[in-house]
């Protein structure tokens, strides 16, 4: 089963990644079991989450379901087994040398999808990701071959990448799709209304190379929830109290400029951010975070997955989506992640490295600039 316009990521529920209220494991099961009773057919699991526990809770949520009834993504490459945590850094990728070389490739990444999959009591992923790619992922023939060989092994029926943790790895993308891209089915990115840069860049790449692009953090933070207000209080250890100040006033300055899109079609503001991501090019698949908000007045985490669920027939015009994305136009606003002029001259790390002259010259090609 390929990937559903619309799908579930196990970082929802704030038991994983610090949005919101945690759920309890009941209720965070129960949600994922309400995302597929009402129509959400694709759910998205990765193995560091909870250090396995999102991979398990999954497939016990999904336990007495026929397997062909939903379609499972898996994502690896953090190094949960061998690696040793490095704080708010997290574990490091398996690329590391400083645990195994190229000849160990396979056999990391083949006792990983095993162990995800045993968790999420299944015996298949029709899509496999790649967690985080550092720069060795990006480029390197040896990664590929050994992922590759997953597929040959019957245990997934796709591959991709899924970059981050932050924001970024434009250029890197678009080099691994024209080096891998025959390798390679689907790519996860962050786009939204009111974050079209940098990812609106790897979309052309990514049809030229017959790449589908899966879009994650689609809500904005939470904004098109419409429950996130100026002066909201976060709980302590919330991921969004690390955004820049002012984001949240900023974001709803433009949330309500494009908010007369939502009203003349009669949908919500998700379903408007959700629509508009879909009507970008090799867009098939939209996973937004379900947050239940702390404080009074916060809507309840199952409103957000009825508006999802709910979503409707694409109804905003070429023309309605090139003015939205005119109005959230947030070029420039970040330092960017991946190959970037910032790094010259220093080693490259895990997330970030030096920008190389061929990466130039491909950016030339793309006609994307120089300022990376």
């Amino acid at each position: 089963m390929n990937l559903t316009r619309t799908a579930y990521g196990t970082w929802s529920g704030g038991r994983f990644m610090h949005y919101g209220e945690q759920l309890s494991e009941e209720h965070y099961m129960q949600l994922m079991r309400d995302s597929f009773a009402k129509g959400v057919r694709t759910f998205v699991t990765a193995d560091v989450y909870g250090v396995g526990r999102a991979d398990s809770l999954l497939g016990e949520a999904l336990k007495g379901i026929p397997r062909e009834e939903y379609c499972l993504v898996g994502i690896i490459g953090h190094d949960i087994y061998d690696g040793i945590r490095q704080g708010s850094k997290g574990y490091p990728r398996f690329t590391d040398p400083t645990l195994r070389g190229p000849e160990k490739y396979y056999d990391y990444l083949k006792m990983a999808a095993e162990k995800s999959l045993e968790r999420c009591q299944t015996a298949k992923f029709d899509l496999l990701m790649l967690h985080n790619p550092d720069s060795i992922s990006y480029t390197s023939e040896k990664v590929w071959d050994a992922f590759t060989a997953l597929k040959t092994a019957g245990l997934t029926d796709r591959l991709g990448i899924a970059p981050g943790p932050a924001n970024g790895f434009t250029l890197d993308m678009i080099e691994c799709f024209e080096k891998f891209g025959d390798r390679m089915d689907w790519a996860m990115i962050i786009l939204n209304p009111l974050e079209p840069w940098p990812g609106q860049h790897v979309l052309g790449a990514a049809a030229k190379n017959n790449v589908d692009i899966m879009a994650r953090v689609v809500d904005y933070g939470g904004l098109f929830h419409d429950d996130v207000k100026p002066g909201h209080k976060f709980r302590d250890g919330d991921h969004r109290t690390h955004r820049p100040g002012g984001w949240i006033e900023h974001g709803i300055e433009k949330l309500e400029k494009v908010r007369p899109f939502a009203e003349k079609h009669g949908i919500s503001m998700l379903q408007l951010a959700c629509l508009w991501t879909l009507g970008n090019t090799a867009v098939k698949s939209v996973v937004p975070t379900l947050i239940q908000e702390h404080g009074e007045g916060a809507r309840s985490i199952e409103s957000k997955l009825d508006d999802l669920a709910a979503l409707p027939e694409q109804c905003l015009s070429s023309e309605e989506i090139e003015a939205i994305r005119q109005i959230g136009d947030n070029t420039g606003c970040m330092a960017l992640k991946g190959a970037s002029n910032r790094h010259e001259g220093q080693e490259p790390r895990a997330d970030e490295w030096p920008l190389r002259p061929d990466l130039l010259a491909l950016s030339a090609r793309w006609d994307l600039g120089s300022a990376w």
